[in-house]
């Protein structure tokens, strides 16, 4: 049956007719990664353990984890901005994992981060901040399902702003509209989890 199986999607049609399906649909394993490489925007490869596939890496976990915390919002509005934030961080992705002889192929807000990119977080920071003063004292995580997803949220991007710091002092072609956005991002991302938690967030001393 197609419908209520719990089989691999693979094999739900039966066997005729998955095969078809298997050599019409490209393959996710490319076996091109087996030497412990991969490959860079507008061609090029390089080891896995470089510092900038470190840092674009850390930048793909946090496009994961702002995923999490749209899907436990119930606000469409809401979900529709954290959307955003993760398409512009497919931006930062692209502007590190580009092959640095190839930059001036990159396309201003598309692959290539802009100050007016870092401009708008900025605005969203002072907006949400105006609206939901944020606590006087350090906070413990987790008064909510969408806070807490949030709070991991900003842990994984100041990593991944940790990690584009460490590209750059290996040489790699960081921009300061790359970090900027980075390090705006995490500051926002904690705004936001404040205002999900509302006044239900115990100090981190106990009273």
């Amino acid at each position: 049956m197609l419908h209520g199986s719990h089989s691999c999607p693979a094999s739900r049609l039966g066997p005729r007719r998955s095969a078809a399906i298997l050599v019409a649909v490209p393959r996710i394993y490319t076996k091109t990664g087996d030497d412990g490489t991969t490959g860079l925007l507008y061609g090029g490869r390089i080891s896995k353990a470089d510092p900038a596939t470190e840092a674009y890496g850390a930048v793909d976990e946090a496009v994961a984890a702002i995923g999490v915390a749209r899907a436990l919002t119930d606000n469409v509005a809401f979900a529709s901005d954290l959307l955003q934030l993760q398409r512009d961080l497919f931006v930062v992705g692209a502007d590190l994992a580009t092959n640095p002889s190839e930059r001036h192929r990159l396309t201003p807000g598309v692959s290539l981060v802009t100050r007016e990119m870092v401009d708008r977080l900025e605005a969203l920071i002072d907006a949400t901040v105006a609206e939901h003063p944020l606590p006087n004292e350090f906070v413990v995580p987790g008064a909510s399902p969408a806070s807490a997803a949030l709070d991991v949220a900003r842990s994984v991007v100041r990593r991944a702003e940790r990690r584009t710091v460490a590209y750059r002092a290996a040489g790699g072609p960081v921009t300061d509209e790359v970090l900027h956005h980075l390090n705006r991002l995490s500051d926002l991302l904690f705004c936001l989890a404040r205002w999900q938690a509302g006044e239900a967030e115990p100090p981190s001393l106990e009273p």
